[in-house]
């Protein structure tokens, strides 16, 4: 008892004094620091908590880590980490290309003493440490955006060079170290707990995240581990920030049909490519109309590929298409977007509908999905939000910063459509994500798994 009291004194809220019986906390609270005692509970300054029994074990565990221990020997495997990150960026892993890279990552958890360790039938790589309540599963997607000009990088996107306390290579930032730090994280937090190992951990390294966000995870949530899950952490670069949403999208195609004739006697025929003209007029119009909203942003549509058939260049083109890039803020979803589109007043003859997702995983399965991609946050207050933060907290003794992502993610299916608490916190920067600048620093990778480390032992 007198670790988690002084556990709550120097980590969690700086308590002027701590006094504890058999039913409650009473709290006394410094000048100057928040007035709460418990993660997501707000009290006075004098404050009361009646704790039920589950909590007060969770709180002791904390109080039992030594940060400092967890910090040092995060350092300590920080060569291995990085090593294992050039490893996996060495093993070129577009969608649908996984299978080497989903090995190289089984063999590290086998090596490592994870309790299983697998491959799913979708692909995706699944190992898991510890057993009992929580369930948790730290996810991050393997596969990773292509290299269509490596004469544009100025460093070889496969070396995994390391230069300047950086990682550098396709997949460093987006998605590749974040499996290397949740591996390495839960290590960690196994060789100090032994077989007290406070939860269940699975980590999954999802395939074809770039190809349909959500697809892999969702499978391997609902059909290969085979019990509830209760929060997912998603390894998405974050800069080692706690975020907890984004912005849905959708990919939506627009079809115009017309008739055909020789181009040099136009008004034979019917032209598709005039009859879309319009649309795309008005669908540049209605970006700046679309809902905005104070934490994710403004909702946003745009042409980003356009297309015709026809049967020469001196041909009328008869078919038609454009491909809209479609994001979604919060209050909009899949029926209002279409229904956007639809009630253009160029519109009313085209062929609105989402695209859908038919391509194989490497191993041959097809998962046939809509690429509809929900909204989804979770609340700031929300119990996993403040575990997070406490685990940060009491990492590092600073706050944390609690933000979102720009770009898509996982999520939409964890959060999205299985209604599962979600979050992220990751290493690496989004603004290198997709470029010929792709990278990830070291330190990035120690905090990163320092907080893998620790979590486990904050979510109750």
């Amino acid at each position: 008892m007198k670790k988690f009291i002084n556990y709550i004194d120097a980590f969690l809220y700086r308590t002027e004094r701590c006094e504890i019986n058999e039913n409650y906390i009473k709290v006394s609270h410094k000048k100057g620091y928040p007035k709460r005692l418990a993660i997501n509970r707000k009290f006075e300054s004098q404050a009361f908590l009646n704790l039920e029994e589950r909590e007060m074990e969770m709180q002791i565990k904390k109080g039992s880590l030594d940060f400092s221990l967890i910090r040092k020997k995060t350092e300590d495997e920080s060569e291995k980490m990085v090593g294992f990150l050039r490893d996996l960026i060495a093993l070129p892993s577009p969608s649908g290309c996984e299978r080497d890279v989903a090995l190289r990552i089984k063999e590290e958890m086998d090596r490592l003493g994870f309790d299983e360790a697998f491959i799913d039938d979708y692909g995706s790589v699944i190992g898991r440490i510890g057993k009992g309540s929580p369930c948790l599963v730290f996810d991050g997607h393997i596969d990773t955006v292509g290299v269509a000009d490596p004469t544009a990088w100025s460093f070889d996107p496969f070396k995994g060079k390391v230069e300047d306390g950086f990682v550098y290579g396709r997949g460093a930032s987006d998605n590749k170290a974040a499996p290397v730090v949740q591996i390495y994280g839960l290590n960690v937090l196994k060789e100090l707990v032994g077989g007290n190992f406070p939860c269940t951990v699975y980590v999954v390294g999802s395939v074809q995240e770039e190809a349909c966000d959500g697809l892999a995870l969702g499978h391997a949530i609902q059909y290969s581990i085979k019990e509830k899950v209760d929060a997912v952490v998603l390894g998405e670069c974050t800069g080692c920030a706690i975020y907890r949403g984004h912005r849905g999208r959708m990919e939506i195609m627009v079809s115009t049909a017309g008739i055909s004739s020789h181009a040099s006697a136009p008004e034979r025929g019917d032209n598709a490519v005039y009859k879309m003209a319009p649309i795309i007029k008005e669908v540049e119009s209605l970006n700046a109309k679309l809902k905005d909203d104070s934490f994710l942003g403004k909702g946003t549509i745009a042409v980003t590929k356009i297309e015709c058939n026809t049967d020469s260049i001196n041909c009328i083109p008869y078919a038609c298409r454009i491909y809209l890039d479609r994001r979604l803020t919060a209050g909009e979803d899949r029926e209002l977007a279409l229904r956007q589109i639809k009630e253009l007043t160029s519109a009313s003859d085209a062929d609105v509908k989402v695209l859908r997702f038919t391509e194989p995983s490497y191993t041959g399965k097809v998962l046939d999905t809509e690429k509809y991609y929900p909204t989804w946050v979770l609340p700031e207050e929300h119990r996993l939000v403040q575990d997070a933060r406490g685990a940060y907290l009491a990492l590092f003794g600073c706050e944390p910063k609690i933000g979102k992502w720009t770009f898509s993610t996982n999520g939409v299916s964890s959060m999205g459509w299985l209604g599962i608490p979600t979050i992220g916190f990751g290493p690496g920067e989004e603004i290198f994500a997709h470029t010929n600048q792709d990278k990830c620093s070291i330190e990035d990778l120690r905090t990163a798994c320092a907080f893998y480390a620790a979590l486990p032992a904050f979510v109750s």
